[in-house]
């Protein structure tokens, strides 16, 4: 076998083996926990980047490592670097506890990366459930336990109802195709999804996916538990395992080859929903997680847009998406850390004063939230014209007004968060935000990448429309 394909795999089960030995050494040591993960989450990135290039089946064609693979496992590698470098204040969690946090974000991160490349059904379900005991343990991490306690439950109860219903699924497309290979699946489906089994056994399947992406109804959990865990739990749920919920859904979408109106009808059904219970409750929100819940429930709408495009366009304007949501999210959590401190929840309220305080932060969120309304020229931007494009090649030019009405619609919550950081004066007088250096370098690099991305998005663009062209 051939062990070079596994090489980010491998790197990511050295760096949960480092922090298991480090826990288990009783030594808390913050700072030196936070350099280890820093440090492994840059090399493993680099290796994520020096392995694109690798293709290859494992373990009797259960285990692919293709272009679109590796390009999400080059996200994941690139969500985990960023979430490890705010964690430089993790107060929300106990001293005690951080090798464990960050044993817990490294082994997550390694079921993801096993998730988007596994293309037999059980390993993928395998890898899921990894991943999400894995994010059930971190919310509850949190140092005021009875937020983090109530957080935990409600993520880990309604992730088992969202687990049951996709295993049902999944059983209904064995059942129906006699086997558990994505390829075969990929040559049966097609012409079954006139069946009303196999059209409900591919939504049912989809259903462990859509709650990792909050898509309604699966989006019950997102307030409470964003608001319940540490921010960088929270940044790392609204990022990194959305990004690989995203590869999942397509590389599923595409076995159907865009045949059947049934399943291209729910996700439309869906994609409006969410859109819209998204973006009408955020209106009312007034704590900052909370916003970023129903905001991540709006933004899977769109991305289920390039979706049910069923196309080789649609499919990398969702991948290019994907990595726009990565971007946006994070800096808006980075800007949460360092103005919230101690932990504690905050809300929009207290941004009042921030362009005062920190001008590179309050730019920093200025230009995350710009490019999450999608503001030309942004990240965000980009991405929206990408998905909105595939869907009207493909004739959802209704669907697509109907979310540049929730485009207009969203543009009120975020700029009420621009108004708090630029407008609104703090009821007494502020310390400057003194935030460390590599918070400071890394908002000037995403402000940076969220615009160049807007201008001159064509190498990126060329990139996720490969990937996605391996899948057809």
């Amino acid at each position: 076998m051939n062990w070079t394909l596994l090489s980010p795999e491998l790197f990511f089960l050295t760096a949960a083996l480092v922090f298991l030995g480090i826990s288990m050494s009783g030594r808390p040591d913050p700072e030196r926990d936070y350099l280890t993960a820093v440090v492994l989450g840059a090399v493993g990135l680099g290796i994520c980047l020096a392995y694109v290039p690798l293709r290859g089946d494992l373990f009797l064609g259960a285990y692919r490592v293709d272009l679109f693979s590796q390009t999400f496992k080059t996200l994941l590698a690139m969500g985990f670097f960023l979430i490890v470098c705010i964690c430089n204040d993790l107060t929300g969690v106990a001293e005690r506890h951080h090798p464990e946090f960050y044993l817990l974000l490294t082994a997550s991160t390694l079921a993801l990366m096993l998730l988007v490349s596994c293309v037999h059904l059980l390993p993928l379900y395998v890898a899921l459930e990894l991943s999400s005991y894995s994010l059930y343990v971190l919310v509850y991490l949190r140092v005021d336990l009875r937020q983090g306690v109530r957080a935990g439950l409600t993520y880990f109860l309604i992730g088992a109802a969202a687990s049951a219903v996709m295993i049902f699924g999944l059983a209904l497309l064995y059942g129906a195709a006699q086997s558990a290979y994505l390829a075969d699946l990929m040559t049966a489906l097609p012409g079954m999804l006139h069946q009303p089994m196999v059209a409900i056994g591919v939504l049912l399947a989809l259903a462990g996916f859509f709650f990792k992406l909050a898509v309604f109804p699966f989006h019950f959990w997102a307030p409470d538990v964003y608001q319940g865990a540490p921010h960088q739990a929270a940044a790392y749920i609204a990022t990194v395992s959305k990004v690989a919920a995203v590869a999942v859904l397509i590389r599923v979408a595409a076995l159907t080859g865009g045949a059947g109106s049934f399943l291209t009808d729910a996700l439309v059904a869906l994609a409006i929903v969410s859109m819209t219970v998204g973006n009408l409750s955020a209106l009312v929100q007034k704590d900052f997680k909370r916003l970023m819940a129903y905001s991540s429930i709006a933004q899977a709408g769109y991305v289920l847009i390039g979706i049910l495009s069923m196309s080789p366009a649609g499919y990398g304007g969702a991948i290019f998406y994907a990595l726009a949501l990565l971007v946006m999210k994070v800096t808006c959590f980075l800007v949460l850390v360092a103005a919230a401190g101690g932990g504690r929840n905050m809300e929009i309220a207290g941004l009042a004063g921030l362009h005062r305080r920190s001008p590179i932060l309050a730019l920093a969120l200025m230009m995350a939230v710009f490019s999450l309304a999608g503001i030309p020229p942004t990240i965000g931007f980009t991405g929206k014209f990408l998905v909105f494009k595939a869907a009207i090649a493909q004739g959802h030019v209704s669907l697509v007004l109907i979310a540049m009405i929730n485009v207009v619609i969203s543009l009120y919550f975020y700029l009420m968060v621009v108004r708090a950081a630029y407008l609104t004066e703090p009821q007494g007088p502020q310390p400057a935000l003194l935030a460390p250096p590599l918070t400071r370098g890394l908002a000037y690099f995403l402000v940076a990448l969220t615009v160049l991305a807007g201008i001159y998005p064509t190498p990126l663009i060329t990139w996720a429309d490969a990937a996605a062209r391996g899948l057809m």
